[in-house]
This record gives C-alpha cells, sequence and structure tokens, in this order.
C-alpha cells in the first residue's frame, strides 16, 4: 500500500499567553479526500514552529482546507497559532494557510489555503460550506446594534473583554492604555483641580498647570494663539483642516460689506479679492440650535459662527470678519481685526471653541472613528479571512472596536469626558452627530475630491492637503496593484458576491441606505473599488493622524480650544475686558476634563505599527508581497520628502508623517 506523506509546520504566536499546554488535533483536507484527525502534541512555547509528519493512505489532491481542534489537558489553556503550512513529501508542493486567531475551548477552526483563488468546480462543494461556517461564526460574534437614530450602527458589544480575543488588545497595550479620565488627569498632576469649579484667575493662573507638560507645539501655540496669522495657519495644519473652503460669494446671512473689510485687503475690493481667489470661509452652521451642556450647574454656550478670511501677498491666512450667530440682527454684530482688542480676541476665542467642538464630534469621532467601525464591522462579518480584501484591511481594522466600545463608556458615556467638559455635552452630542450624518458624503471623504470641492488646490502652505495627496496617491498605486492581480477584469468585480455583501453592509448599516450621500451599494468596475478600498485605507490611517495626533499640541492651551463657553456671544462692541474673556472661557474643571481627552487621545504605544507594516503575513503570493515592499519603499520616499520640507519652514507639519502614523483607528 501506498503511503503518502505531508509534513505539516505549525507556527504559534510570539505575543503574550500565546502558547498552550492544551492538545492540537488537525486534520487535512483535500480535493481528493481527507486525512484522519491527527494528534499534534501537547504543549506549543510561545513563537515556536513545530513539524509533524501526517501519513495518509489515499493522495488527497490540492489541499485547500485545514481542520484545527483543540482539547483540555489538565485546564482550559487559550492558543494562538499564526500559521500552518503543509508540504507533499512527493512533489514538495506547499500550501499555508495564515490563522492569527485565538483558540479557545473545544474550539474547531477550518482554515482555507491562503491564495485568494477564485473556486473551481471540484472545491466549490468544499470551500462553500466552510466559507458559510466562518461568515456565521464572525456574525455571531459580531453583530450590529444602533447607538443613536440616524448614526451609524456600531458593535453590540459594551465591554471590551467580550469581543473576540484577536480583536482586543495586546496584554502590553492593556497595561499601558487605561483609557480612563481620572488616570489621564493623575498623570497630569491635576486631580486638586478635577472638582474645582471656580474661574481661571487670571492666564498666569491658566499656565502653572499647562506647564506641568507641553511640547514644543503646545509652547508655539500659547506663545501665537492671539495673533491672527496663526488663527488662519490652524484652518490649514491644525486639527480641524476640512472645514475651510474658498469663497466666491458671501453668504446672505453674513453680510460682511467691502466698507467693513476693504482696509484688511491689498486692492481695497473684497469683490475682487474673492475672484483672485484670496477670500475664504469657514461656516459653523451645523452647531445651530444645538442644546448646550449644564456644567457645574450652569448652562453653557454654543456658538455657529461664520469666519471670513483672507490670503495676503505674504501668504498669511488671516480672519477679516467673524459673526458669532448665524442669523442677521443688530445684536449679532460682525467683529473686526480693527475692533477693539478684547472684542476681536473674544470673537476668535469664540471661533475657536466652536472649531474644537466641531473637531471633536465630527472631523475626529465621526468621520474617522465610526467610519472605521462601519468599514472592521462590514469586514469580520461579509469577508471571510482569506479574501483578498480581508487580508488587505484587517491590519488597518487593528483595535479599532475595542478602542471605540471605550470611547463610548469613558468619553461619550453619560457622565463621561464630555459630559464633564464640553459645550456639545449632555444632548447637544448626539445632536451635533446626527446632524452631521445627515450631511455626510463620499466625495468629502475622497482626499482629491474633497481638496478641489473646498478650491484648496493652489492656497500656499497647506501641508495637510500636499502630504495627504501623496499618501492617498501611494495607497492608491498599492491598491490596484493589488486588485490588478485578484481581479483582472470588471466581470471580478461584478461576480465577487463576499464583496458585494460587504459594501451592501457599509451602505446600509454605515449609512442608512442615502443614495444622496454618494456611498455606492455595490461594485461594477475595478476603478471604483480602488477609489473605496483607497478611501477606507486613507482613513483609517492618514485620515485619523492628521487628525488626531495634534489634538494635545493645539489643545493643551485652553484659551485656543475652549472645550465649554460660560456665557453666551457678546452682542455689542467696545464693552469687553480681559476679565469679561476670563469669565467667558472654560472653568477649572471643564478645562481639566478637556485636557485629559487631548491627552489621553495622543499617548503612542509601544506596540505601534506603523502604516504600511503588515507583521502577520496574511498575503502568501509573491505579487501582493512584492507589492507591499515597493509600497513601504514609497511611504519611506515621502517620510524623508517630508523631513526635508519641514527643515525649511517655520512650523513644521508632521502629522502625516507615514512614519508617525498608525496603521489604524488604535488610540
Amino acid at each position: 500500500m501506498t503511503i503518502y506523506t505531508y509534513t505539516v509546520s505549525v507556527t504559534t504566536g510570539n505575543r503574550l499567553y500565546a502558547d498552550t499546554i492544551n492538545y492540537i488535533y488537525i486534520t487535512l483536507i483535500g480535493t481528493s479526500g481527507e486525512s484522519g484527525k491527527e494528534k499534534l502534541d501537547s504543549f506549543f512555547a510561545l513563537g515556536s514552529i513545530r513539524n509533524y509528519p501526517i501519513h495518509c493512505n489515499v493522495k488527497l489532491g490540492d489541499i485547500v482546507l485545514i481542520r484545527l481542534e483543540k482539547g483540555k489537558y489538565l485546564f482550559e489553556d487559550n492558543w494562538f497559532c499564526s500559521e500552518v503550512t503543509v508540504e507533499e513529501d512527493c512533489s514538495g508542493k506547499k500550501y499555508c494557510f495564515p490563522c492569527y486567531t485565538w483558540l479557545a475551548g473545544d474550539m474547531c477552526l477550518e482554515l482555507r489555503e491562503g491564495e485568494a483563488k477564485k473556486i473551481n468546480e471540484d472545491t466549490l462543494d468544499i470551500l462553500k460550506d466552510n466559507r458559510q461556517h466562518e461568515l456565521d461564526r464572525q456574525r455571531g460574534q459580531l453583530s450590529w446594534m444602533t447607538y443613536g437614530g440616524g448614526l451609524p450602527k456600531c458593535v453590540a458589544i459594551t465591554d471590551p473583554s467580550k469581543l473576540p480575543p484577536e480583536m482586543t488588545f495586546l496584554f502590553t497595550k492593556n497595561t499601558e492604555f487605561m483609557f480612563t479620565g481620572a488616570q489621564a488627569i493623575a498623570s497630569l498632576k491635576m486631580l486638586e483641580c478635577c472638582d474645582c469649579s471656580d474661574t481661571w484667575k487670571s492666564v498666569e493662573h491658566i499656565e502653572i498647570y499647562f506647564n506641568v507638560f507641553k511640547t514644543n507645539v503646545s509652547a508655539c501655540v500659547h506663545d501665537h494663539w492671539e495673533e491672527d496669522d496663526f488663527f488662519g495657519y490652524q484652518y490649514l495644519n491644525g486639527t480641524n483642516p476640512i472645514l475651510i473652503k474658498q469663497c466666491k460669494q458671501i453668504p446672505a446671512n453674513f453680510p460682511v460689506t467691502n466698507h467693513m473689510v476693504s482696509g484688511f485687503l491689498e486692492s481695497n475690493s473684497l469683490q475682487e479679492e474673492m475672484e483672485k481667489g484670496n477670500i475664504f470661509l469657514v461656516d459653523y452652521q451645523l452647531l445651530e440650535d444645538v442644546p448646550a451642556n449644564i456644567i457645574n450647574g450652569h448652562t453653557q454656550y454654543i456658538p455657529a459662527p461664520l469666519c471670513l478670511l483672507y490670503k495676503d501677498p505674504h501668504n498669511k491666512l488671516k480672519p477679516i470678519a467673524i459673526q458669532l450667530k448665524q442669523t442677521e440682527d443688530l445684536e449679532n454684530p460682525i467683529f473686526l481685526p480693527n475692533d477693539n482688542e478684547e472684542d476681536w480676541l473674544l470673537a476668535k476665542i469664540y471661533v475657536r471653541s466652536a472649531d474644537f467642538n466641531y473637531f471633536e464630534l465630527v472631523t475626529h469621532l465621526l468621520r474617522t472613528h465610526l467610519m472605521a467601525e462601519v468599514f472592521c464591522m462590514a469586514t469580520f462579518r461579509e469577508l471571510p479571512s482569506v479574501h483578498p480584501l480581508c487580508k488587505l484591511l484587517t491590519p488597518h481594522m487593528r483595535y479599532t472596536l475595542q478602542i471605540n466600545i471605550m470611547a463610548r463608556n469613558q468619553l461619550l458615556g453619560p457622565g463621561g469626558i464630555f459630559d464633564k467638559g464640553f459645550s456639545t455635552g449632555g444632548k447637544g452630542k448626539l445632536i451635533v452627530l446626527q446632524k452631521a450624518q445627515a450631511s455626510l458624503t463620499y466625495s468629502s471623504l475622497c482626499l482629491p475630491d474633497d481638496i478641489t470641492a473646498r478650491g484648496l488646490q493652489d492656497i500656499p502652505g497647506y501641508y495637510y492637503r500636499d502630504d495627504g495627496l501623496k499618501l492617498w496617491a501611494a495607497i492608491s498605486g498599492f491598491v490596484k496593484g493589488l486588485l490588478h492581480h485578484y481581479y483582472p477584469n470588471d466581470s471580478d468585480v461584478c461576480e465577487d458576491t463576499e464583496l458585494q455583501s460587504w459594501i451592501k453592509a457599509i451602505f446600509f448599516e454605515g449609512f442608512q441606505g442615502r443614495k444622496e450621500s454618494g456611498i455606492p451599494d455595490s461594485f461594477s468596475t475595478v476603478n471604483d473599488l480602488n477609489k473605496f478600498l483607497t478611501m477606507v485605507l486613507f482613513t483609517c490611517s492618514a485620515q485619523h493622524n492628521a487628525v488626531n495626533n495634534g489634538q494635545f499640541d493645539f489643545c493643551a492651551w485652553m484659551p485656543n480650544a475652549c472645550p465649554t463657553l460660560r456665557h453666551p456671544p457678546p452682542t455689542k462692541k467696545g464693552e469687553t475686558t480681559r476679565a469679561d474673556i476670563l469669565e467667558s472661557i472654560a472653568d477649572i474643571n471643564s478645562t481639566v476634563s478637556s485636557l485629559a481627552a487631548v491627552w489621553l487621545l495622543t499617548r503612542p504605544s509601544s506596540d505601534f505599527v506603523k502604516l504600511g507594516c503588515y507583521p502577520e503575513k496574511r498575503f502568501t503570493e509573491k505579487e501582493p508581497t512584492d507589492l507591499i515592499s515597493e509600497f513601504q519603499k514609497a511611504l519611506d520616499t515621502i517620510d524623508n520628502e517630508i523631513v526635508h520640507r519641514n527643515e525649511g519652514i517655520e512650523k513644521e507639519y508632521i502629522y502625516m508623517r507615514p512614519s508617525l502614523m498608525e496603521n489604524s483607528v488604535a488610540i
């Protein structure tokens, strides 16, 4: 009798507690038959690679599946398997089975061979059952739920420990990152302030706490926050670089006249400067009529300002007119740079406060965190692990579900940091998110389209745009190469039912089936798929990094990013004093809460995985691995270009540097 031998190589993950003393069993399943259930061992050490011969009485054909099972020995001991390879001894043919999954309890796990090739007639029945079993298991682990009406759906888990173990923080990150406001406040040495509802006595009083922890950028913010050109600079390269747009016509509810602003313009003509493309607008209309939070027993205030800016001949972007409410009214004056110094400063503080609240809820939370969660849920519920897009997307979903659950509990939940310190806390935060979601569009998530729509193609010194477009192109080129390998023709996209289910889940669960959003509900061409996947990867890495990592830098000095306002917008000019400014800005404990938030959200982790790094080798074919190497080289080139550019500018911009950019929304 002929005996056919297969050599099985099993790799245990190199993460804490990945090893096991439990029994592990394997079954090989091929196109012509399957092996018996073979016991491999009862001890798999951390990071070990163990080889085992499997003898069969029949030739199994192409190995398309393996079945891994774990059995208890002495006590339950979970095991994290990285990869299994199977080599047919007589032919030397090798099959790879990426795993990167925890086996817990008496778990049975079937893994499909790693090459994401089309299923042929011989393997269809075998793999169809496996595919459905895997998707059923994943859907059983991760269900959708509604966090708030009109919002993107999220994972129906409120305790991070209930997530599948491969989706939770590694032990190292867990011990480093205690996601609580109390821990942040203690680290900031501000425990004695967290219950103090007093107003700040002076700017020097605020500086005492600001000086405990500061960065080079936050020190620069402290020194320049009152200057008009720094105010304008932040719209290009601060935490919220997506709101400013070119202004070709003054809005009807913002009656700025040429007489008001001509003295600040080189040509003395507002119309002429608009025609030249030198006038810009920031409009916080979305914040209008949002109910304000109650903090320390007092109702707070949420301005919904409009701000007109001018790019001067020296390419400095400066505010030239501010209106703090949306409705034209005698008690809603338009503030100008030549007004009383305190009037103008307070008007800018109100705009910056609106920007901070808008940024945290819309630009940061909704457009990166909640979008990434939708992409993550759709990926794990609709794509089997061997699917090429699951392999592509999974590294960009790392930690996203856990970080969002923790954010909902600690930041957004009742009594969380938002309720304690932000004017949009309480009922307001949900309303802001609902309004923003109702107007969210696909094109606004695609950086090249968004830059064009806002008319920001040519404004100098817009480093968010310059670096972001390079990254968008690099990501798009990488994705295009992968799609060329797996989807040579448009028909391959149309016929991929798993892919079509994935985009339908995003369309219906993430965007409530809103066709006006522009989000597709199906794909018919490779180009359409390429653009959408580029947007997903960009959102989860570059965009999140751009708006997340500068929070402490730009917001630690509270007057520059006031989380709440205790007085309504001024209704008259010429009456504001420095004392009025201190009375209007956030009190001490509100400041502490916002500081805790921005400190928490910018803490680096020792298990940081930078953009383009894929430690888990999910792709087994040569072409995808070569494309990954090319992508990494392209990112290194961009990083070096940014470093060189920063050497020649006054304020370096680092938030789009690939080497400092996480692969996923992991913080």
